[in-house]
């Protein structure tokens, strides 16, 4: 796999999502998204630690639950404050993929005003992942409310 990270790309996000299970989670990635896994880290007693996951060029990370960092899952936590943005070339055949591998549908996909063809699912572990594309129409200019106010 290319770095992501080169002289032509200077920054790259890669996040780091934590869980309980991280084989299944593996699998799951693999079967949803088409993900690869690149590394892992095992615990002394053979479970996963931390896998190193990319879906190509994108690189993340599953992360083992650490309670003494009060780093949690969204199961534990009953809840999520971060959706997970996916860039890819068909979300409509990427929605339907995390959903066979047993993602549950949020939103459906669909074209919004603002120029993203987008649907959202929740993955087995609770995280949320927005599969999206760019939509090959004008994006109209987005006005703030500020903005609005003072043109009337």
């Amino acid at each position: 796999m290319k770095d992501p990270v080169s002289k032509d790309h200077p920054a790259a996000f890669a996040p780091q999502l934590y869980m309980e299970d991280l084989s299944s989670a593996i699998e799951f990635y693999k079967s949803a998204f088409g993900a690869v896994e690149l590394r892992r880290f095992s615990n002394p007693d053979g479970s996963i630690h931390v896998a190193e996951m990319s879906i190509p060029p994108a690189l993340f990370r599953l992360h083992q639950e650490v309670s003494r960092d009060r780093a949690y899952s969204p199961d534990t936590l009953e809840g999520t404050t971060v959706v997970i943005g996916l860039l890819v070339d068909d979300p409509d055949s990427m929605v339907a993929n995390a959903v066979a591998a047993g993602g549950k549908e949020i939103s459906p996909v669909k074209d919004y005003e603002y120029g993203y063809r987008q649907g959202t699912i929740k993955d087995p572990f609770g995280h949320h992942w927005l599969l999206e594309k760019r939509i090959e129409k004008e994006i109209p200019r987005m006005v703030n409310r500020k903005d609005a106010k003072a043109q009337r």
